[in-house]
């Protein structure tokens, strides 16, 4: 009987689908005397294969890729890079309530969220989380020959968030742009179904948690805001084994 001691560097890529919790999204604008709140949004997102597969250059959809290494000591333990490329747009034609300050004077107001009314918010090149994962395995079923493995993956971590920011409130269009936006929390359990060693298939489901800060957008302004996110991921991916097999 062999016990295997090499280590196990892996990678993927996948797609994935979200949905969003409500979220306020807080604005501020000294120079124009704004400082306001766009109250609860609903927020959707944009998978990009809509409408039918491989319609879009792969890079286009939401997708996600990681990078692991399982260590070599039999633990299960390892550590990942884990980067999901998510689409956060807030819904058009939804009523909004907008509270707060507005060229200095006090507003309590609804208004109907639409391009044609002045206002669109996109994180549509992405809302872009970012984690440093630590990561356990369990692998509770191999049939008889060891060509199929099924694993039992947890993860966990923490990073930045890398959005894509482009936005139009009351008619003010940003500058669109990539910056780094603030941190992100999350979560992840896995089903990985590995084929003769070197290639596996993977089921993600994925608790997110971002908050954003310093968003850049009209006249010096900036917006922060907070959601969270489940988000379900298809992946295909590889391993490649490193060190010795000790018998």
């Amino acid at each position: 009987m062999s016990t295997q001691k090499q280590g196990e560097l892996y990678f993927s890529w996948g797609y994935n689908t979200e949905w969003f919790t409500k979220s306020t999204v807080h604005v501020s604008q000294p120079k124009e005397g704004n400082v306001y709140d766009l109250v609860s949004v609903n927020a959707r997102d944009h998978r990009g294969w809509d409408q039918g597969l491989f319609t879009e250059p792969v890079t286009i959809p939401q997708y996600n890729y990681r990078v692991g290494y399982f260590f070599a000591n039999n633990s299960g333990w390892g550590i990942e890079g884990n980067f999901d490329h998510t689409k956060y747009l807030i819904v058009q034609g939804q009523n909004v309530h907008v509270k707060g300050t507005l060229g200095g004077i006090q507003k309590d107001i609804t208004v109907n969220f639409t391009q044609d009314n002045g206002f669109y918010y996109w994180l549509n090149n992405g809302a872009n989380f970012l984690l440093i994962n630590a990561v356990k395995r369990w692998r509770p079923i191999s049939n008889s020959r060891g060509t199929i493995k099924i694993d039992a993956i947890a993860k966990a971590g923490i990073g930045p968030v890398i959005p894509h920011v482009q936005n139009m409130l009351f008619f003010e269009a940003n500058n669109p742009h990539f910056q780094f936006g603030g941190w992100n929390v999350g979560m992840e359990g896995v089903i990985r179904a590995t084929f003769y060693k070197y290639v596996y298939l993977e089921y993600s489901n994925k608790l997110d948690f971002a908050s954003y800060s310093g968003l850049k957008i009209k006249s010096n302004g900036v917006i922060s805001q907070s959601f969270g996110t489940y988000e379900m991921i298809l992946s295909l991916g590889a391993n490649i084994f490193t060190g010795k097999k000790m018998q």
